[in-house]
């Protein structure tokens, strides 16, 4: 079954409210079995809103709306769906009742304009909304379905999850597990570069789909299945997750819910390791992931942010002599700084990050963009240069997930 949502309401246009309706409409929609190939938005003008009913009539099994259903003028969602089906309007004497005594339980007088929202095309399923006034509506009319839903998200999921879904579950048949997906994500390779070597994946790809997606510090790539069962869809996914571990396995840290932070905490202590950190450019922030992680205490043990060159000279022992020769942001300064707070801290490693994240600090030698993050352990010291694009705050995680990154690597190798 194919589908499209129609989002009505001219400050969804105007980017005043964020459309939440749309993110969660599609997730449910996938587990039962229904493709969403259109999202489209439209403002509250009659006959635009008519429009996009016609054009959706004829490319989906089933149009679902949100929006419009309130009482005033520039609600039009019911309206326009009864002229582009042809259907005349009427009032729907339970819905007004039910208006009515939601009014009387409030202490207030009921507007003439309220009626309006008990008006419906004629042939319509009425869906109570339980927590609002605006009911929605199923209308099956010559061979087309309509499924018209509140705006305000708390009117709309239980209308959804209580009327809409087992409605759509017996449409398609299929159980509600059908669709199964597991995500990959991937650290220190581009999205371009990922996509060339699973190229012949992408193209030749029918069931299961991947789906690349780039993330800020990462990439993504989500393995969907259909199925008739979930055994089946896993069954499905291992398959081609394992034709891509063998691709990209040095860039995999993770599956699902599993983020950077929480694998380099389970491998610190899976190996019984600590961590001390040296921040320059990102101010905290690998702390503040690390510690996001509950139980990180076991093995982050200290956390210097040392902006200026005297808390680098200061707090971590970096000689004058190679801040003078160097500078803050080299390759010198940063192993210097990494181990210093291993040594103050008195951990197995110590990692520490310099850079520039600008917007200005920079130079033709020295561009905004640049760090460099270094790790000591007992043994050795290891320093990678990295040259980031983006704002400040983008240059900055970036730098925490390069970072973290190379901690686990490090840690995947001993």
């Amino acid at each position: 079954m194919k589908a499209e949502l129609v989002f009505t309401g001219t400050e969804l246009l105007l980017g005043q409210i964020l459309n939440t309706n749309a993110q969660y409409l599609s997730q449910q929609l996938s587990t039962i079995g229904v493709d969403v190939y259109f999202h489209t938005v439209v403002g509250d003008n009659p006959n635009r809103i008519k429009e996009v009913f016609i054009q959706a009539f004829g490319r989906a099994d089933v149009v679902i709306t949100t929006g419009g259903l309130g009482p005033t003028m520039d609600d039009l969602t019911k309206e326009m769906a009864a002229e582009a089906l042809g259907l005349d309007m009427e009032i729907h004497p339970q819905s007004l009742k039910e208006i009515e005594d939601f009014f009387q339980r409030l202490g207030r007088p009921m507007a003439e304009s309220n009626r309006k929202q008990a008006m419906f095309p004629r042939k319509a399923q009425v869906l109570p909304n339980s927590v609002g006034t605006a009911p929605g509506a199923i209308i099956e009319h010559a061979g087309r379905k309509v499924i018209i839903l509140p705006g305000p998200p708390f009117e709309m999921r239980p209308m959804f999850e209580n009327s809409v879904l087992p409605y759509l579950r017996e449409l398609t048949g299929i159980n509600p597990v059908t669709i199964i997906s597991k995500v990959l994500r991937l650290q220190g390779i581009g999205e371009s570069l990922m996509e060339e070597k699973i190229a012949d994946l992408l193209q030749n790809q029918i069931n299961p789909t991947i789906a690349p997606l780039a993330k800020t510090g990462e990439v993504q790539l989500r393995v969907t299945a259909k199925a008739s069962t979930r055994e089946a869809g896993l069954s499905l996914i291992d398959g081609v997750v394992k034709e891509i571990e063998g691709r990209l396995k040095p860039y995999i840290f993770g599956y699902d819910d599993e983020t950077l932070e929480k694998v380099v905490g389970q491998k610190l202590r899976e190996g019984q390791q600590t961590i001390s950190l040296a921040e320059s450019c990102t101010g905290g922030l690998i702390a503040s992931k690390l510690t996001d992680v509950p139980g990180s205490s076991e093995y982050l043990l200290y956390g210097v942010v040392s902006y200026s060159n005297k808390a680098k000279m200061d707090l971590l022992k970096v000689q004058e002599e190679t801040l003078m020769a160097h500078g803050a942001v080299s390759k010198e300064t940063a192993c210097e700084m990494a181990q210093g707070v291993r040594a103050i801290g008195q951990t197995s490693l110590g990692l520490a990050v310099t850079g520039i994240a600008g917007p200005g600090g920079g130079s033709d030698q020295k561009p905004v963009g640049l760090v460099y993050i270094a790790l000591a352990s007992e043994n050795t010291t290891l320093c990678e240069e990295f040259h980031f694009r983006g704002d400040r705050a983008t240059i900055k995680e970036l730098t925490a997930n390069a970072a973290l990154n190379m901690v686990r690597k490090f840690l995947a190798n001993k």
